[in-house]
């Protein structure tokens, strides 16, 4: 197997057909065709079904390009490697769908910009998918909040406490936390995360009933509605980070003041440990006052 036709298998899937993918790699459409029979030759099957326009992949070509790309990247860490450069290569990590999103992509920008030499692919899912693609080498990190389900294998290290806000409209003059979840329309965080569980525990406990106007899945959608008047809701302190935020009333919530933590999952043993730390102490240095350094126990 050359990985000049596992390239050229994935440039095939990256850029839609043969004839792009030629394009890319340098070859001819009937060289970028050749490759291919010559893999499938040597695999023993057929990797793409040529009766649909353009060819699509069948399932035993959905496997093989999955093994290719993870060959790839073996191969350009091994060569990062062999010239001495341990902040290269391609660092495969994943984030909830979440308000640390606010976070990780200017963190992946500066990491870019001081390591040129360093790749990274994002990949946005839930947290126990995340874990399991960890604990699995299909990730070599992910960026979680503080999570119950984390195997003895892998670490969790938290970058970020941040408070939790009762936010309310613009001029909304009343400060009563419990009046204005009483007395105000609220909006909802609705999701399958620990966060939405806290805050509504928290609520529960300080036995109020809210008068529920939307149920809504992401905290970003959730300070929208806030900000154009629709009611009150509870959220994050990294979620609000734009300028016309400014405007909300911000008021803390509970009592004390709730906190939760984000941080990075990674196995315990990886050889993507130098990068993961440097990704640590920059998103922790983007978190301000509320970033957390690295326990290196």
């Amino acid at each position: 197997m050359d990985t000049r036709q596992l390239k050229t298998l994935v440039a095939i899937v990256t850029h839609g057909t043969f004839a792009k993918a030629g394009d890319v790699v340098g070859l001819t459409p009937s060289a970028v065709s050749q490759q291919i029979q010559a893999l499938e030759g040597e695999l023993g099957t057929s990797l793409f079904d040529r009766t649909s326009r353009p060819p699509t992949l069948t399932p035993q070509g959905m496997q093989v390009l999955e093994m290719a790309r993870n060959i790839l990247r073996e191969e350009e860490d091994a060569k990062a490697s062999l010239r001495g450069e341990r902040i290269a290569g391609t660092l495969m990590i994943g984030s909830v769908r979440s308000s640390a999103l606010n976070l990780l992509p200017r963190a992946i920008v500066q990491m870019r910009a001081q390591y040129p030499q360093l790749k990274t692919s994002l990949r946005i899912s839930l947290s126990s998918t995340l874990i399991a693609d960890v604990a699995g080498g299909r990730l070599d990190a992910a960026i979680v909040a503080d999570h119950m389900g984390i195997p003895p294998a892998l670490r969790w290290s938290p970058f970020l406490r941040e408070p939790l806000w009762l936010i309310a409209p613009r001029g909304t003059s009343e400060t009563d936390v419990v009046k204005l979840l009483t007395e105000m329309p609220y909006v909802r965080f609705r999701s399958a995360v620990p966060l939405a569980n806290v805050i509504d525990a928290e609520i529960s406990r300080l036995g109020i009933v809210t008068q529920d106007v939307a149920e809504i899945d992401t905290i970003g959608s959730i300070v929208t509605c806030v900000r154009q008047g629709l009611g009150v809701s509870i959220v994050p302190h990294v979620a609000l980070q734009e300028p016309e935020d400014l405007e909300l009333v911000k008021l803390a919530f509970g009592k004390p003041q709730l906190t939760r933590q984000i941080g990075i999952v990674e196995r315990t043993v990886s050889p993507r440990a130098e990068i993961i730390e440097r990704m640590h102490a920059t998103l922790a240095a983007l978190c301000g006052e509320h970033g957390l350094a690295r326990d290196r126990r």
